[in-house]
C-alpha cells in the first residue's frame, strides 16, 4: 500500500480539516508527512524533511512536523527553533504517548487528528493566533515514497 492510500481520502480530509482548525488557535504551522519507510534514524529523517518542506522558513520559526513511516512503524514530532526556545522539556511527550496509544490499535487517523488538535492547544499558549495571521505552509498531508 502506498503512503497516499494508507489513510484513505475521507481520513485525509479529516486530517487536513484538523490542521486548519488547530491553526485557528495558534500562529504555529502544523504539517503531517507520511511515507512507507524511514531512511535512517526517525528524528534525523524528520529533521531532513522539515528542512525540505521549508518549515524552518516561517516568520516565527514555529512550525511543527508530525512524521509517520508506515511500514517500519516509526513516528516523530518535531518543532522548529522558535518553539523549542520557549516550551518546557518534554513538551511533546503527552501528545506522542496519546498518538502511540491510538497507533497501537490501528487508529492512525484518530491518532493524527487528536495529535494535531492537542498540538494546536499546546502551541496557543506560546504562539496565539493573531488577527493578521497568514497561513505560511500548506495544510494538506505531504507524502513520500
Amino acid at each position: 500500500m502506498s503512503p497516499k492510500e494508507f489513510l484513505g481520502k475521507e481520513n485525509e480530509i479529516l486530517i487536513t480539516k484538523a490542521i486548519e482548525n488547530a491553526e485557528h488557535q495558534t500562529s504555529g504551522e502544523i504539517r503531517v508527512h507520511i511515507e512507507s519507510k524511514c531512511r535512517g534514524e526517525v528524528l534525523d529523517r524528520a529533521a531532513w524533511l522539515f528542512k525540505k518542506l521549508k518549515m524552518h522558513e516561517t516568520k516565527d520559526r514555529n512550525g511543527v512536523l508530525i512524521y509517520l513511516s508506515i511500514n517500519d512503524r516509526k513516528f516523530a514530532i518535531i518543532g522548529d527553533a522558535g518553539i523549542n526556545k520557549v516550551v518546557p522539556e518534554g513538551f511533546w511527550n503527552d501528545i506522542k504517548e496519546m498518538m502511540i496509544d491510538h497507533f497501537k490499535k490501528g487508529e492512525f487517523a484518530v491518532g493524527l487528528v487528536e495529535g494535531i488538535e492537542k498540538t494546536g492547544e499546546h502551541l496557543k499558549q506560546y504562539f496565539p493566533w493573531q488577527e493578521n495571521d497568514v497561513n505560511e505552509l500548506p495544510d494538506e498531508i505531504s507524502y513520500g515514497q
